[in-house]
Protein backbone atom coordinates (compact mmCIF):
# COMPACT_ATOMS: atom_id res chain seq x y z
CA UNK A 1 0.00 0.00 0.00
CA UNK A 2 2.82 2.50 0.76
CA UNK A 3 4.16 2.08 -2.70
CA UNK A 4 0.88 2.97 -4.11
CA UNK A 5 0.18 5.80 -2.35
CA UNK A 6 4.00 6.82 -3.02
CA UNK A 7 3.60 6.08 -6.65
CA UNK A 8 0.40 8.47 -6.82
CA UNK A 9 2.05 11.05 -4.54
CA UNK A 10 5.41 10.94 -7.39
CA UNK A 11 2.75 11.44 -10.19
CA UNK A 12 0.73 14.48 -8.44
CA UNK A 13 4.49 15.99 -7.73
CA UNK A 14 5.01 15.54 -11.35
CA UNK A 15 1.94 16.67 -12.78
CA UNK A 16 1.95 19.83 -10.23
CA UNK A 17 6.38 20.54 -11.38
CA UNK A 18 5.10 20.52 -15.26
CA UNK A 19 2.05 22.87 -14.31
CA UNK A 20 3.86 25.20 -12.42
CA UNK A 21 6.81 25.29 -15.61
CA UNK A 22 4.01 26.09 -18.04
CA UNK A 23 2.81 28.77 -15.98
CA UNK A 24 5.95 30.03 -15.28
CA UNK A 25 7.12 30.38 -18.68
CA UNK A 26 3.62 31.82 -19.67
CA UNK A 27 4.67 34.62 -17.49
CA UNK A 28 7.69 35.11 -18.47
CA UNK A 29 6.44 35.90 -22.18
CA UNK A 30 7.05 39.20 -22.94
CA UNK A 31 5.18 39.44 -26.20
CA UNK A 32 2.17 42.03 -26.32
CA UNK A 33 -0.97 40.33 -25.11
CA UNK A 34 -2.37 40.19 -28.50
CA UNK A 35 0.06 38.59 -29.80
CA UNK A 36 -0.30 35.61 -27.26
CA UNK A 37 -4.13 35.34 -27.37
CA UNK A 38 -3.78 35.03 -31.34
CA UNK A 39 -1.60 32.46 -30.76
CA UNK A 40 -3.68 30.28 -28.19
CA UNK A 41 -6.34 31.39 -30.16
CA UNK A 42 -5.01 29.82 -33.28
CA UNK A 43 -3.82 26.66 -31.38
CA UNK A 44 -7.44 26.20 -29.50
CA UNK A 45 -8.93 26.07 -33.25
CA UNK A 46 -5.90 24.16 -34.29
CA UNK A 47 -6.71 21.26 -31.58
CA UNK A 48 -10.33 21.25 -33.09
CA UNK A 49 -9.61 21.32 -36.84
CA UNK A 50 -7.64 17.90 -35.70
CA UNK A 51 -10.53 16.67 -33.68
CA UNK A 52 -8.91 16.93 -30.88
CA UNK A 53 -11.71 17.84 -28.49
CA UNK A 54 -9.43 17.45 -25.46
CA UNK A 55 -6.51 19.63 -26.85
CA UNK A 56 -9.52 22.52 -27.83
CA UNK A 57 -11.21 21.93 -23.72
CA UNK A 58 -7.72 22.61 -22.31
CA UNK A 59 -8.21 26.16 -23.56
CA UNK A 60 -10.90 27.04 -22.10
CA UNK A 61 -11.10 28.85 -18.77
CA UNK A 62 -11.18 27.73 -15.34
CA UNK A 63 -14.60 29.27 -14.71
CA UNK A 64 -15.65 27.30 -18.33
CA UNK A 65 -14.25 24.15 -17.24
CA UNK A 66 -16.19 24.55 -13.63
CA UNK A 67 -19.52 24.38 -15.42
CA UNK A 68 -18.72 22.24 -18.76
CA UNK A 69 -17.25 19.12 -18.28
CA UNK A 70 -15.06 17.17 -20.69
CA UNK A 71 -18.03 14.83 -21.47
CA UNK A 72 -20.27 17.89 -21.83
CA UNK A 73 -18.02 19.94 -24.27
CA UNK A 74 -17.74 16.60 -26.78
CA UNK A 75 -21.49 16.53 -26.84
CA UNK A 76 -21.17 20.23 -28.29
CA UNK A 77 -18.32 19.71 -30.35
CA UNK A 78 -18.67 17.80 -33.84
CA UNK A 79 -15.30 16.94 -35.24
CA UNK A 80 -14.72 17.78 -39.02
CA UNK A 81 -17.89 19.98 -39.16
CA UNK A 82 -15.00 23.00 -39.31
CA UNK A 83 -13.09 23.15 -42.59
CA UNK A 84 -10.56 25.93 -41.67
CA UNK A 85 -10.02 28.81 -39.05
CA UNK A 86 -7.91 31.72 -39.08
CA UNK A 87 -7.57 33.82 -36.13
CA UNK A 88 -7.31 37.56 -37.45
CA UNK A 89 -7.89 40.72 -35.74
CA UNK A 90 -7.08 40.68 -31.47
CA UNK A 91 -8.16 43.86 -29.22
CA UNK A 92 -7.52 43.66 -26.05
CA UNK A 93 -9.49 46.41 -24.25
CA UNK A 94 -7.99 45.68 -20.72
CA UNK A 95 -4.59 44.19 -19.26
CA UNK A 96 -7.35 40.82 -18.14
CA UNK A 97 -9.64 40.99 -21.55
CA UNK A 98 -9.51 40.24 -25.27
CA UNK A 99 -11.80 40.12 -28.05
CA UNK A 100 -10.76 38.11 -30.87
CA UNK A 101 -11.86 38.10 -34.30
CA UNK A 102 -11.56 34.89 -36.56
CA UNK A 103 -12.84 33.62 -39.71
CA UNK A 104 -14.14 30.03 -39.71
CA UNK A 105 -14.91 27.94 -42.86
CA UNK A 106 -17.56 24.80 -43.00
CA UNK A 107 -19.82 23.19 -45.40
CA UNK A 108 -23.29 23.56 -46.02
CA UNK A 109 -25.03 21.98 -48.48
CA UNK A 110 -22.21 21.15 -50.97
CA UNK A 111 -20.93 24.67 -50.37
CA UNK A 112 -17.55 25.65 -48.54
CA UNK A 113 -19.09 28.89 -46.29
CA UNK A 114 -16.79 31.57 -44.61
CA UNK A 115 -18.20 33.43 -41.39
CA UNK A 116 -16.82 35.70 -38.67
CA UNK A 117 -16.66 34.47 -35.38
CA UNK A 118 -16.42 36.66 -31.88
CA UNK A 119 -14.27 35.24 -29.08
CA UNK A 120 -13.69 36.42 -25.44
CA UNK A 121 -10.39 36.06 -23.54
CA UNK A 122 -9.36 36.36 -20.13
CA UNK A 123 -6.52 36.40 -18.31
CA UNK A 124 -6.49 33.69 -15.00
CA UNK A 125 -3.92 32.54 -13.11
CA UNK A 126 -1.26 33.88 -15.38
CA UNK A 127 -2.32 32.71 -18.78
CA UNK A 128 -4.98 33.39 -21.42
CA UNK A 129 -8.02 31.50 -21.67
CA UNK A 130 -11.40 31.02 -23.97
CA UNK A 131 -14.51 32.03 -22.23
CA UNK A 132 -17.18 29.58 -23.44
CA UNK A 133 -20.54 31.31 -23.79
Amino acid sequence: MFRIFSWRWSQLAVLGVGAALVASCTLLDSRPPEEIVRDRAQQRWDALLKGDIQGGYAFLSPGSRAVMTLDGYRTTIRPGFWKAAKVGDVKCGSAESCEVQAEIEYVVRGSRVKTPLGETWIRQQGNWWYVLK
